[in-house]
């Protein structure tokens, strides 16, 4: 059996637009991976709303991801591959981070995951996933995420650039996933659906 962690933010979590509903396990994207891995692989996910890099929200505690991965990764092991996806939140005008200081701050979860005590013992690998392009969203959430959507545009290559200097895997998920609801931040059960096929056929390309 190989252990998957889907580390992410309320994308990974099955964040539905507006409503702030959940979707169900059989259509966020992790459960669609489940299905077409198949059953000599487990998906353990660990989405949560409004999770970051780096930074924690005095209104909204425990945010950071590179505060918490260690926990969690001790808590699931042995972990064969940490499925890496954030940044969305780092977006946020608040925090003033461009894409390059956004692709540094996931460059440091990466390097911890890799550090971790026992991830050589366990041969733990990382997939970084750029989250996609962001994209028009209501007028009272466009100030909170003031100039995030050209942001959004960038991070890929960044990205791409952080798991080739540490030799991690990388997935672009702006080429699967078009941000067209009606909030701009989250996807639909159609996006679910894609990303969660498409991330499976890279994930087997890693483990197999």
């Amino acid at each position: 059996m190989r252990n998957i962690l889907c580390f992410g933010d309320s994308n990974t979590w099955g964040y539905v637009p507006i409503t702030g509903e959940r979707f169900s396990h059989s259509i966020r994207w992790t459960g669609v991976l489940r299905k077409y891995l198949g059953t000599n692989y487990w998906v353990i996910e660990e989405g949560l709303n409004g999770r970051t890099t780096v930074h924690n929200e005095e209104e909204r505690p425990y945010r950071s991801g590179r505060d918490l991965l260690p926990i969690i990764l001790e808590s699931h092991m042995p972990v064969d591959l940490v499925v890496l996806m954030l940044g969305t939140n780092d977006l946020k005008s608040r925090f003033h981070r461009t894409p390059l200081d956004i692709s540094m701050d996931v460059k440091s979860i990466c390097e911890n995951a890799l550090e971790f005590p026992s991830a050589h013992e366990s041969g733990l690998q990382v997939l970084l996933v750029s989250p996609p392009r962001l994209n028009n969203m209501p007028k009272e959430d466009s100030a909170l995420f003031s100039g995030a959507i050209e942001k959004s545009s960038k991070l890929a290559n960044y990205y791409a650039s952080v798991a080739d200097s540490l030799g991690i895997s990388f997935f672009d998920a702006g080429k699967i996933v078009k941000t067209k609801t009606l909030d701009g931040v989250h996807w639909d059960a159609a996006q679910h659906k894609y990303f969660g096929k498409a991330i499976s056929r890279k994930i087997l390309t890693i483990l197999e």
